[in-house]
């Protein structure tokens, strides 16, 4: 199966919180979508890996998703080295989507900035030749970072204002890691009562920033190239029109 994009976490909860709603967004315009987590997740204080895999599940139905895999490369060790990248490389191979998304590597949690380097690292070099595997060469025409930390501005925003219930209910199926005063495990970041108001004051901030509701950021190295501004900037005018 070819997919026209494949986004990278490094927990199974990770593409849905910042990237879940431009996901749900690019499956209703008819895209193939996929999701891969490099970690089950395992080390968590909450949840089982068991519960955690089918809460995944669950969230990549939500969202459209048309595969979700997991590398299994270790929860709090996600690795950066040659036998790791190559199974990246495989998966990019195998699925050859035109747009990657993954992690900013700026960030305070030592498995997202793996994951970043790990598969910013296997996206140049699933085009080499000489690396051998079950499939051919292939490099995606472009990568897209999530989960931007506070002083890095967008690239660009995507509005998923209409598609802000699926993103929300992609989030609210990992149950085991959200706020849930019936259950008896040790608190976290994740699980405090607020988690999911504060995930929401962030979209609503990359939303303003164009004029919608609630929009999710992505950040690109170098210069986007816009092949026509005319027809860009008039798909925006449009759009905009009150």
């Amino acid at each position: 199966m070819q997919l026209d994009v494949l986004a990278f976490g490094a927990h199974p909860d990770d593409v849905e919180l910042f990237a879940g709603g431009t996901l749900a967004k690019l499956a209703r315009f008819g895209y193939s979508t996929g999701i891969v987590d490099m970690s089950r997740g395992e080390m968590g204080t909450r949840g089982t890996v068991k519960a955690r895999a089918r809460e995944a599940k669950a969230a990549a139905r939500i969202l459209g998703a048309k595969i979700r895999e997991n590398l299994n490369l270790g929860d709090g060790k996600i690795p950066v080295t040659a036998e790791a990248r190559l199974r990246v490389i495989e998966v990019l191979r195998a699925y050859r989507p035109d747009v990657v998304i993954v992690h900013h590597w700026d960030d305070k949690h030592p498995d997202h900035v793996n994951t970043s380097r790990l598969v910013t690292e296997a996206a140049h070099h699933a085009g080499l030749a000489k690396i051998r595997t079950d499939h051919e060469r292939f490099r995606p025409n472009a990568l897209l970072y999530f989960m931007l930390p506070a002083h890095v501005v967008p690239t660009f925003v995507v509005d998923v204002t209409e598609v802000a219930d699926l993103r929300v209910a992609a989030i609210r199926a990992h149950r085991s890691q959200l706020y849930d005063p019936s259950r008896n495990e040790p608190e976290t970041y994740l699980s405090q009562p607020d988690f999911l108001e504060h995930v929401e004051n962030v979209i609503s901030f990359y939303g303003t920033m164009i004029g919608r509701r609630k929009g999710e950021g992505f950040y690109v190295r170098g210069v986007p190239e816009v092949p026509d501004p005319v027809d860009f900037f008039r798909t925006q005018s449009r759009t905009r029109v009150r």
